[in-house]
């Protein structure tokens, strides 16, 4: 049933008995970038807090979408949505905002915690991040490269999510004095990407007064180009790698050797071993455990868990009223603050507290982490949250 044939924006979610019914979507099983450990993780935590007594004494009911990496898929997943009537999509991912967001903006249902892949996210009212997105980790890593490498060059999906990341990796550059970066498309589901390598090697090796970086920001194909890149690098010793979290993580680091020696990784949140990710890594082991589609390294995996942490604190805070999207909303706009056991800053979407980034006007939380992969372990490179907000506002995405 559609929004406009019997759907009543703001009801509760669920059967009528108490139940708080919500959906986590992502792609999996694709030729392009999938994520299938955060609608994994999501059910792994409706169990975890159910065992647990659930939210305020709610029964938590996740429902899960393949959104396919397409437009269609996207869409589909969100009329489920509605037709569910779930109070609020949680930790998910998609390409495809403008497809998803129109939906469940239709039908008033919040979109908490998506991964932040699409511009879509930072500027729907109805969306609530949790993390600074592309965005941040683009200008991040310019950030974290402009004092420590030469020539860049940047090997990015040929999609409209790719189109924005050079403009974002060269605000981070030019913040930190560099003069910016090559850009160079490839297709998201390639088999092989040697010439793309070879080219980008040649590129950050024209002076060879200083160490130049490449930066495959590939999604699930940075192996793929990582493969292709370490049968053509001998050349070139001392050309150094960079990316961000989502396309490198310690699985895929684990798996390639020594390929990622050296690089620097840029993240939303502290380092996978660190102690604040332990509640989770306890719900993984308790629920979830054997269940090889959940990284607690995963970026995306650990976005759903603090989505549903955002979540869980913004239900408790309604107390023994309502549970609907309509409530849901309202006590997230009107400034509720969010803990998230330091894994994030404290998240607030009261208007008067955003940010301000221009072109992102509903990002909360610009923080981002330095990494970098030292004796084949990613580990923390600088101490603490690194804010790039005042990079975004001066970044031309606008």
């Amino acid at each position: 049933m559609a929004a406009g044939c019997g759907v009543v924006p703001g009801t509760t979610g669920g059967s009528g008995d108490g139940t708080i019914t919500v959906m986590t979507w992502a792609p999996e099983k694709t030729r392009a970038t999938n994520k299938p450990g955060m609608p994994a993780m999501a059910r792994a935590y409706a169990r975890w807090i159910n065992a647990n007594g659930g939210i305020n004494g709610h029964k938590l009911k996740v429902l899960t979408c393949n959104d396919h990496n397409d437009t269609v898929s996207a869409a589909q997943c969100a009329r489920r949505a509605v037709e569910a009537d779930v109070v609020a999509v949680v930790g998910s991912y998609s390409q495809h905002g403008r497809s998803f967001l129109s939906p469940l903006e239709s039908a008033g249902i919040p979109y908490l915690g998506g991964y932040g892949v699409t511009d879509d996210e930072f500027t729907s009212p109805l969306s609530y991040p949790v993390n600074g997105g592309q965005p941040s980790l683009m200008a991040g890593l310019g950030q974290q490269l402009a004092k420590s490498c030469g020539a860049v060059t940047l090997v990015r999906p040929d999609t409209i999510a790719g189109d924005e990341m050079p403009l974002l990796l060269d605000s981070g550059l030019s913040a930190g004095g560099h003069p910016g970066a090559a850009d160079q498309r490839a297709a998201e589901d390639a088999t092989e990407y040697a010439g793309h390598a070879d080219r980008a090697l040649r590129q950050v090796s024209a002076d060879p007064s200083r160490a130049g970086c490449v930066v495959p920001a590939l999604g699930d194909r940075t192996d793929t180009f990582m493969d292709s890149f370490r049968r053509v690098r001998e050349e070139y010793p001392d050309v150094r790698t960079a990316s961000v979290l989502g396309s490198v993580d310690q699985s895929v680091i684990d798996a390639a050797g020594r390929t990622y020696e050296g690089s620097y990784v840029t993240g939303w949140y502290p380092a996978s071993n660190d102690k604040r990710w332990k509640p989770m890594r306890d719900v993984i082991r308790e629920e979830a455990f054997g269940d090889n589609r959940i990284d607690a390294a995963d970026p995306g995996v650990q976005t759903t868990w603090v989505a549903y942490t955002a979540l869980r604190e913004a239900v408790e805070s309604l107390g023994d009223g309502e549970v609907s999207s309509r409530t849901l909303r309202r006590t997230l706009d009107d400034g509720l603050r969010i803990e998230t056991g330091g894994l994030t800053p404290t998240l607030n979407w009261n208007f008067e507290d955003m940010l301000g980034a221009k072109g992102f006007p509903r990002l909360v939380n610009s923080d981002v982490t330095f990494q970098q992969v030292r004796g084949g372990r990613l580990v923390t490179a600088r101490k603490g949250f690194v804010n790039v907000s005042k990079v975004l506002e001066n970044s031309d995405t606008a």
